[in-house]
């Protein structure tokens, strides 16, 4: 269930209700792809980190760590999660998952960045596609995506869509838009044979088309299904083509129903999104950038390894109460880096998640106090400037 608490201009404050508690909007989901945060953060840790929701991966999910039962049946990832009663008690993370579907997976790793694997068949029944680990042939459709997001348990699943390649013709990203409908359909109809629980969430696909993005976006919502996604804007567009697609969506997106905007972003692009109506968030950037000294401040991006931090006792982020900002320096971090230890990347990451996660913490407030205009204008440049 989703309340909106308050608005201003489009800015949305809400919260989603799950038997596993509330959930605060807007969001940012804290990836964990194989059920665990890059940079050596446990689930458990998250919560000193404000996170809310812990996102978790079909396609790697279910096929890594399969086992073998015997000589001709093959136990899946997915399967032996199940078997350890599911992600919540496998991870020890009690509070909300959301498992993306693994569409972006089974095309993208399908899609020729994986040497020696080939390309995805896709057919109306679902998709024919190699392991991008050992190159084991593996089918993926609509049901068997429902099934995989049930067996690890998850509270909110995302319908099974193709992901579009980049550059492709209109007439195919027609096609490719109705067929992901029609797996929608089915996606929902295999969700109540299952007798799931989870929420199921839609996504909304076509490119920098407006008019196909408009047309899409009408059709799912007449499912009037628990969520609508916005897919396909963070692989590889525009930040121009991204803004101009979601503002052309917004006014056709269900106003009772959380938005999420797939994939994005930089604390920038989440202000911005924000503005026009975007309620969740998820990327990986926190954790794969701080593993590289990447380091989001309330002042802008700075690179802790560069040599003006070497004698630097100040922390990360001088606003920040982070575990990290309390109790460690630059200078250290600094050292810790290039030491090639792994603790530096251990202690990024946690910064960055908690600066994430805390960002989100004052959008909300401020859109409480009507102030997100405000808001957005004296941090959304701020956080994209180098330090």
């Amino acid at each position: 269930m989703f309340r909106l608490i308050n608005t201003d201009n489009k800015s949305r404050r809400g919260v989603i209700t799950t038997p596993r508690g509330d959930i605060q909007t807007p969001f940012f989901m804290n990836v964990a792809t194989a059920a665990a945060i890059k940079g050596g953060v446990s689930a458990p840790e998250l919560e000193t980190l404000k996170c809310q929701v812990m996102l978790c991966n079909t396609y790697h999910l279910h096929i890594r760590n399969s086992t073998q039962a015997n000589k001709k049946v093959q136990v899946m990832g997915d399967e032996l999660i199940a078997d350890m009663g599911g992600l919540h008690k496998f991870t020890n993370w009690q509070r909300p998952i959301l498992t993306d579907s693994g569409g972006f997976q089974v095309f993208s790793l399908g899609r020729g960045e994986f040497i020696g694997v080939k390309p995805p068949k896709i057919k109306e029944e679902g998709v024919y596609f190699s392991s991008h680990i050992d190159g084991r042939k593996i089918f993926m459709g609509p049901e068997e995506s429902m099934q995989i997001q049930r067996n690890l348990g998850s509270d909110i699943v995302m319908a099974f869509d193709e992901c579009i390649p980049a550059g492709a013709s209109r007439e195919y990203i027609e096609k490719s838009v109705d067929m992901t409908t029609r797996w929608l359909v089915r996606c929902k109809d295999e969700m109540a044979r299952l007798d799931s629980p989870a929420a199921l969430f839609a996504i909304n696909q076509g490119g920098v088309h407006e008019d196909i993005r408009i047309r899409h976006m009408k059709e799912i919502a007449e499912l009037d299904l628990p969520g609508y996604a916005i897919g396909g804007l963070a692989v590889g567009e525009k930040k121009d083509d991204m803004f101009r697609i979601i503002e052309a969506v917004e006014p056709f997106a269900p106003t009772d129903k959380p938005r999420y905007l797939m994939g994005v972003g930089t604390p920038s692009d989440i202000i911005e999104a924000v503005y026009r109506g975007i309620d969740m968030f998820d990327c990986v950037m926190p954790t794969r950038n701080a593993l590289h000294g990447t380091i989001f401040t309330s002042e802008g991006i700075l690179h802790v390894g560069n040599e003006r931090y070497a004698r630097d006792d100040s922390p990360l982020d001088e606003k920040c109460g982070c575990p990290t900002c309390r109790s460690f320096s630059r200078a250290y971090i600094r050292h810790l880096f290039k030491a090639g230890e792994y603790l530096g990347g251990r202690l990024a990451s946690m910064h960055n998640l908690y600066f994430y996660n805390n960002l989100m913490e004052e959008i909300r407030t401020a859109i409480e106090q009507e102030k997100f205009t405000e808001f957005r204008e004296e941090n959304s440049v701020k956080y994209s400037r180098l330090l």
